[in-house]
């Protein structure tokens, strides 16, 4: 197949991918983040009901909770893309080892 009839292949089975088929697909890839993200969440919320209801203490406990939890998944997300880079081979790589292999 020429490289021109491999581009038009390419545009024609080209599908869009929803958004909930995106979301499935980038936790699949890096499943830490959507803890990290309802930690975050989860304290964040408790922490401003105690706040509410006037309990400083348990207010700071969950403020400072949340901050480990952004902490977490800050790193998760850096944690995996530098995963996903060193699973993808470069162009580059590509070449050298079909060079090496003739």
């Amino acid at each position: 197949m020429k490289p021109e009839e491999e581009a038009d292949d390419f545009w024609f089975s080209y599908r869009p991918e929803s958004s909930k088929e995106k979301m499935w697909r980038k936790c699949k890839e890096n499943p830490f983040v959507p803890f990290g993200l309802a930690g975050t969440v989860a304290a964040l919320t408790y922490g401003l009901i105690s706040f509410q209801r006037g309990n400083s203490r348990t207010q700071q406990h969950m403020m400072r909770l949340r901050v480990i939890a952004q902490g977490f998944t800050v790193i998760s997300v850096v944690l995996g893309v530098a995963i996903m880079q060193w699973r993808k081979p470069t162009q580059d790589t590509k070449n050298e080892t079909s060079k090496t292999l003739r």
